[in-house]
């Protein structure tokens, strides 16, 4: 361990390190310097280190961030704007529409940012984004500090931001190019979903992600009705068709794909595919219980997403690991199914896997980045804590993450936000709700 002066030292009296299933150090500290894990040793031996700062964390958990896999930010503007409707009456019938009268580029830097410091709230330090106007996603990611991925989506039909799938390539990867060189700013293809998207633009698609060496983030399988027309129209099941034209590899992040036979999940792990698992937006628009337990045992990196606001309504990470592990059990009759600790793994390093950045954060190691988070379980609600990872998963609330740290930095102490302006987040939204209701 070197002896030079570190930039932080964190104490805390669990760190769960999702290095391995279950390890837990108990009254560990961890040493920063220039945004990495430089060491990790016992707390007795942390005062002897030289540090700019010291963070106590005497009744914590300190764990890696967690990684929203699939969130649509903006649409945090549009929260329970049109709830308790199917999928396609939901978008077609209410979303789409005000999507048309209000997104523009103030509209998602807005919505991106509230949604930020709402997911900062709860510790989620990375977010993998899917919606439109990707420069002000990527100037709301800086302004946080949050590390972002902007999927720039791709339709056929007009919307406020493109008229069809040529413009809507070409505006993103314009737009992509005024950010290349940001660390913490990552561009993805979003081809909306195979019901919204030709199978000519998905050929473009996969030759683009080649290449540019860019991920492609799409939703496959949300819906049985997504499932059956796609036979009616195509004669073959989605992911059947998207096998076809190439796009199932290891770039290619799939949320919900919720309606999934067997042989389906034996070809989505072959290919390398990810899974972004939404418990909550699958259970609030009834599209059903994905098979998580049977992707995870073929070796799927399966990850867990929030979707957007106004299909959930929160962006509680923390709600939607709990809700992954009981949902694998209710869905299978087996109380052993995703314990706790696959769970939060879910939620930090096979989201990590699938953006392909696991090499840089989702578990605590040396050398990594220090993408960080603490949760409080001194309260009355987690207490006795006879297991921290348990605590985590089924007891704790997003009310108890107490500090963010992304590459070192804080983004939130003390339940404080320190990149964002909570006052001025919560005037932007009231501003937002009149124009909304005023037409």
């Amino acid at each position: 361990m070197s002896q030079s002066r570190y930039d932080k030292v964190i104490t805390a009296r669990w760190i769960i390190t999702v290095e391995e299933d279950g390890e837990i150090l108990e009254n560990h500290a961890i040493a920063l310097k220039n945004g990495r894990i430089a060491a990790i040793i016992p707390a007795d031996q942390a005062g002897a280190l030289e540090a700019d700062q010291r963070v106590e964390l005497p009744n914590h958990v300190l764990m890696p961030g967690l990684i929203n896999l699939h969130g649509h930010s903006a649409m945090t503007l549009l929260r329970g704007l049109a709830d308790d409707k199917a999928l396609m009456d939901w978008l077609t019938n209410h979303i789409w529409p005000a999507e048309g009268k209000h997104v523009r580029d103030d509209f998602v830097f807005d919505g991106a940012l509230l949604a930020m410091g709402e997911m900062i709230r709860g510790g989620t330090t990375t977010i993998n984004d899917m919606y439109f106007y990707h420069g002000a996603m990527a100037r709301a990611g800086l302004a946080s500090g949050m590390r972002t991925f902007v999927g720039c989506s791709i339709l056929e039909f007009p919307t406020n931001y493109a008229s069809n799938a040529d413009d809507y390539i070409s505006k993103s990867l314009a737009e992509r190019r005024q950010f290349l060189g940001e660390e913490l700013i990552t561009f993805t293809l979003a081809p909306h979903a195979p019901y919204t998207v030709s199978d000519d633009t998905f050929a473009k698609v996969v030759t683009l992600a080649e290449q540019e060496d860019m991920l492609i983030h799409c939703h496959i399988h949300e819906t049985a009705d997504e499932v059956n027309n796609s036979v009616k129209e195509h004669h073959q099941r989605p992911l059947a068709r998207l096998q076809q034209l190439g796009l199932l590899s290891p770039r290619l992040i799939a949320a919900h794909m919720v309606h999934l036979n067997n042989e389906e999940i034996e070809i989505a792990a072959k290919h390398g595919v990810s899974v972004a698992h939404n418990p909550s937006s699958n259970m609030k628009l009834a599209s059903g219980i994905a098979p998580i337990p049977k992707m995870l045992q073929a070796g799927i990196a399966v990850g867990i997403g929030t979707d957007g606001a106004a299909s959930n309504n929160k962006l509680d990470m923390l709600a939607e690991t709990r809700l992954a592990a009981l949902l694998a059990k209710v869905g299978t009759l087996d109380p052993t199914s995703v314990p706790a600790a696959a769970a939060i793994r879910m939620a930090t390093l096979n989201g990590a896997r699938a953006l392909g950045i696991a090499d840089k954060v989702g578990s605590i190691k040396a050398g990594k980045q220090a993408d960080l988070i603490a949760i409080d379980l001194s309260a009355i609600e987690t207490a006795p804590a006879f297991d921290p990872i348990s605590h985590v998963v089924y007891a704790a609330g997003r009310e108890q993450v107490s500090h963010v740290w992304v590459k070192g930095q804080a983004l939130l102490e003390q339940r404080q936000l320190k990149t964002l302006d909570e006052a001025a987040l919560k005037a932007r939204a009231e501003d937002w709700r009149h124009r909304i209701l005023a037409k």
